[in-house]
């Protein structure tokens, strides 16, 4: 069930690796993009507004799950790529303990702050009770969460990106049928697309452990193995925590402009909602390759192949350059009908959301090759094991959009709130691509025998980390 990323053309590898991550992240938009959708045909532009102006909140806190999931994976990867599967299931181990942990902690205080957050982002009135319905349910779905994105995190880290799609579709699929079950049938307002989401999401994650305690020898675990250590602990953390912080300090940003929206009205609001979902969408191809990225460099790191790290970047900046041009005209030829996916055709000012709508989504799409590069640079970053950098960039994204949200916003209006998320993707690529270049050099420095030696258990990421921040 394994695959090794260490031997092989870098593009083919790559290339084959991400198309099965993104059918999966395309089923998990899926039923993102179905709750968005039946909420604007079903309860109007008001409730649409209301679920869209969640998802910089959402990103902060789900964000950060994903963001600690994916790092507890790096050094999972790191040790089958040096070959050490009992140091890796003790890595599994742990993380699954650390996981467990931090949901029930997060779970609870964002089930206690969710009001004081919605009032402090300047919610609208008329939109604040519909919003506080589904947040509160999506906050305690945390859970559900981390089980299924922890187990795809290490799937993928093992070399398997297929397995989790087929969970996810059957999510998707069960997601649709709960979506019109709570809206249609038992009345549940927005509350009920959220639940239909939580459920399905933790269906998909009992699902792939049901499936991984059957199908994964290679993580059966025994003695001492299966027992908490301190050291993993610490290393999972050291990968894991600054990985999650990224996402949310970048999603600090996302809020400031989120409430700066917010005060250009219920239209604005909705237009930014239906756009940024479709945005989650149409740049999952990014996602998936940052995934795909992180897992390539995390084996090669633990097999001292260094020489492929460089190699593996390129040849998937060129495929994200690909993509780039291909959704650009896509969006310049049918981003008013992508927009009505998400409106109803009886709304009183539709001919002005669409327009909105169709602005801001192809305003980004026209800057995907800086979004490209900002998830191929940071991902493989971070499986290189220096994840602490990737906050830096979180620091620059936030700063970007702050000033767009605080200073242009209010001068320029909704045209600033299009460019606020373009120009804080080209800030963090000022610094990713260069502390891409130094982090290669350092572990050449650090390894220079690199061609005949895989990377000592002694030296786990904290080490060749530190060794980094100290030069």
């Amino acid at each position: 069930m394994t695959r090794d990323l260490t031997t092989g053309s870098p593009m083919r590898l790559i290339a084959g690796f991400t198309l099965p991550t993104l059918l999966g992240l395309l089923f998990q938009q899926l039923y993102n993009l179905v709750d968005t959708m039946i909420v604007g045909k079903l309860l109007g532009s008001a409730a649409l507004a209301a679920v869209g102006s969640t998802g910089s909140i959402s990103f902060l806190v789900i964000g950060f799950c994903m963001g600690i999931c994916n790092g507890f994976a790096i050094p999972v990867a790191q040790r089958i790529g040096a070959g050490e599967p009992s140091k890796m299931r003790r890595y599994v181990a742990n993380a699954a303990y650390l996981g467990a942990g931090i949901a029930v902690v997060l779970t609870a205080a964002t089930g206690l702050l969710c009001r004081t957050i919605l009032t402090a982002m300047q919610t609208p009135e008329e939109i604040f009770a519909d919003a506080y319905s589904y947040i509160f349910v999506i906050f305690m779905g945390i859970p559900a969460s981390i089980l299924y994105n922890l187990l795809a995190a290490i799937m993928r880290s093992l070399g398997d990106s297929k397995t989790p799609v087929y969970f996810l579709a059957l999510a998707s699929i069960l997601n649709i049928g709960l979506d019109f079950a709570f809206i249609l049938l038992f009345r549940a307002g927005v509350a009920g697309a959220a639940i239909a989401t939580v459920l399905s999401q933790a269906l998909s994650g009992l699902a792939c452990l049901a499936f991984m305690v059957r199908r994964f020898p290679i993580l059966r675990m025994q003695g001492a193995e299966k027992r908490f250590d301190l050291h993993s602990a610490k290393v999972l953390c050291w990968m894991g925590i600054p990985m999650g912080l990224q996402y949310s300090i970048t999603a600090v940003g996302s809020i400031i402009l989120q409430s700066a929206v917010n005060g250009l009205g219920t239209a604005a609001i909705a237009s930014v909602a239906a756009g940024a979902k479709l945005f989650q969408l149409i740049c999952c191809p990014y996602d998936a390759m940052g995934s795909s990225m992180a897992t390539y460099c995390g084996q090669n790191v633990g097999a001292c192949k260094l020489d492929r790290l460089g190699q593996g970047m390129r040849a998937c900046a060129w495929l994200g350059l690909g993509y780039a041009v291909l959704a650009v005209g896509a969006m310049l030829l049918f981003a008013p009908q992508c927009a009505m996916l998400f409106l109803n055709q009886d709304e009183a000012d539709l001919a002005r959301l669409v327009s909105l709508t169709s602005q801001y989504i192809t305003t980004l799409t026209a800057f995907f090759f800086p979004l490209a590069l900002v998830n191929i640079v940071r991902f493989s970053i971070q499986g290189m094991g220096f994840s602490q950098l990737a906050i830096l960039a979180g620091v620059l994204e936030m700063a970007a959009r702050t000033v767009m949200g605080q200073v242009f916003v209010p001068l320029f209006g909704f045209t600033a709130a299009c460019f606020a998320s373009p120009v804080a993707w080209i800030s963090a690529d000022l610094f990713l691509i260069p502390a891409a270049i130094l982090c290669i050099r350092h572990l050449r420095k650090l390894y220079p025998d690199r061609k005949s030696t895989r990377l000592n258990s002694s030296h786990t990421v904290i080490s060749y980390a530190v060794f980094c921040l100290k030069k």
